[in-house]
């Protein structure tokens, strides 16, 4: 094991333990991987709770899926769906941040997460689309992802999690907690009585804002 190697799996560990200090890991749930290189992905492995993870247990495998060292995950199929169909993509996060998930549970219909109500939402993400349900690991739930990944680098999948991913393990964080911590203000506002949206010229200055920043998860 090479010295930046080393570094990308103790990366990835401080990542894990983090996202589980968050809530947004529990037990064995999530996964993380990032591109070493062109051909190689590391990533968590199959259940093994992130955060007791250590740096022998960090599985290996090709683009294609191939397996090169340890157990992969079983939703690696994710994983290497974003990584095939965005070349800016190194990190990619898997977790279970429970008020986004709740959200898609409460609401069965809805596309995307309510966006039009504060303005960091717009600025650090655009928007935040909701993947329909498909089983855990199989080749649908990598396949559903297709219609988002090349405008979104953050999305919850329908009663079950998000996943985010950006050009480091930064990047790749800061989209699931934005996700989690803009359906928690939703959800306070919601207990204060409603959900209210900003005037739509205030919405298309955000977004017009936001389209000069570009597609980086702030």
């Amino acid at each position: 094991m090479n010295y930046s190697e080393r570094l990308i799996r103790e990366e990835i560990i401080k990542t894990a333990s983090m996202l589980h200090h968050k809530n947004m890991l529990a037990a064995c749930d999530g996964n993380i991987s990032y591109r070493y290189d062109d051909n190689t992905i590391l990533i968590t492995p199959s259940g093994k709770p992130k955060f007791l993870l250590k740096e022998k247990d960090i599985a290996v495998i090709d683009i294609n899926g191939k397996v090169i060292k340890e157990k992969p995950s079983s939703e690696m199929l994710m994983h290497l769906e974003v990584y095939k169909m965005r070349a800016d993509a190194k990190a990619v996060i898997h977790a279970h941040p429970p008020t986004a998930v709740a959200y898609s549970i409460a609401h069965p219909d809805a596309e995307e997460i309510p966006g039009k109500s504060f303005s960091e939402l717009i600025l650090a993400v655009g928007k935040l689309p909701i993947v329909p349900f498909q089983m855990p690991g199989s080749p649908e739930m990598a396949a559903a992802l297709h219609p988002y990944i090349r405008n979104s680098k953050v999305m919850v999948l329908a009663r079950h999690g998000a996943i985010s991913f950006g050009e480091d393990f930064i990047e790749a964080y800061n989209g699931m907690e934005r996700l989690e911590h803009s359906c928690e203000i939703l959800l306070k506002a919601k207990s204060f009585g409603a959900v209210t949206e900003l005037d739509e010229k205030t919405i298309d200055a955000l977004y017009a804002m936001r389209k000069k920043i570009g597609d980086k998860t702030l």
